[in-house]
């Protein structure tokens, strides 16, 4: 598989044509280590992650049984998908730009308008929604509970049947096991290896946190501070999904969503809430000026409110850095 992401000279703003190194590199060993068949193999389950990684894999949790929890959130993207808008049964499309489950055992709400305070709300409301998976969670239960396999497994771990309560339990334990390992190069190189970034991602790194201003809204350990920002996205016109403002009804969370972390961001293109970016020097050229994209954003952050004018060098320094948060292993 390639990506359209382009890789650069990492000292070099010049852009070279097609990533075949990098990211094949890094598609290559996600796919053998996330192995479809591997991850949907039925095995029984010695713990609570384990049975929650095979309700996770099961279609048994849509309506038409022919859609799971990953046939959205697939382990060969970072648990992200690879479309704008991911479908759910009968092809219905989503509205949202579908983001990766790794790493959200600390976080604190859920969904770019972060309507879920709990990761058991955020797998309760997909198996229900009509365009996703569409499933009143009462039968989903029920399922469940038919399956002779399902019921041995959940007296095993819970000593009790499938419920409406441990069903969720379970794939919430599978979900915060997504956590990352220190893999990838920027842990390494935080951990005291001088040597594992090059000269252009150490210069990204200070663009990063100063005049490109990303660490104002990309920090803490998932580089998110699980915030709500406006980035510009909403001009109630072309760009008329009000985010936050859909849950809060406060005129000041007008097209506000959730900052996501950044990590394995080069494996869940594409990006924003409207997955509108295939590649991360778009993004780069977006908030270098929102305005050349959109011209009268409604309600954008102060933090963007005049363009970066960053050079070509700075760009490619800040990809090459960006590409050091992807994991070098990952669970499962």
């Amino acid at each position: 598989m390639v990506s359209t992401a382009k890789i650069v000279n990492q000292d070099n703003p010049k852009k070279v044509k097609v990533g075949t190194i990098f990211l094949c590199f890094i598609f290559g060993v996600v796919s053998i280590l996330f192995n479809d068949d591997d991850l949907s193999k039925k095995a029984v389950p010695q713990n609570e992650i384990d049975l929650g990684k095979l309700l996770f894999f099961d279609t048994a949790l849509s309506k038409d049984q022919s859609i799971s929890c990953a046939s959205c959130h697939n382990p060969k993207f970072a648990f992200a998908d690879s479309i704008a808008f991911s479908k759910g049964i009968n092809e219905t499309i989503g509205i949202r730009n579908t983001p990766s489950i790794m790493n959200m055992a600390f976080r604190p709400y859920f969904f770019y308008d972060g309507r879920a305070a709990t990761l058991q709300e955020q797998i309760l409301i997909p198996i229900e929604n009509p365009i996703e998976m569409h499933l009143p969670y009462a039968e989903a239960v029920k399922r469940i509970s038919d399956k002779k396999d399902y019921q041995t497994y959940f007296k095993s771990i819970y000593n009790t049947p499938p419920d409406s309560t441990n069903i969720l339990n379970a794939i919430t334990a599978f979900i915060q096991s997504l956590e990352s390992n220190g893999s990838a190069p920027h842990d390494v190189w935080v951990h005291g290896d001088e040597t594992i970034l090059t000269e252009s991602q150490k210069r990204g790194h200070t663009i990063f946190t100063e005049k490109g201003k990303c660490f104002d809204c990309h920090f803490g350990p998932d580089f998110t501070g699980d915030e709500f920002r406006n980035i510009g996205l909403y001009d109630e016109q072309e760009f008329n999904d009000k985010g936050r403002f859909e849950i809060t009804k406060d005129s000041s969370d007008l097209g506000k969503f959730k900052v996501p972390g950044l990590r394995n961001i080069t494996l869940t293109a594409p990006y924003m809430h409207n997955g509108m970016f295939q590649t991360l020097e778009e993004v780069i050229d977006y908030y270098d000026n929102p305005y050349e994209t959109v011209k009268n954003p409604i309600n954008i952050d102060t933090l963007l409110l005049k363009p970066l004018h960053l050079t070509e060098q700075e760009k490619t320094d800040l990809l090459n850095f960006m590409q050091s948060f992807t994991d070098t292993t990952f669970p499962f």
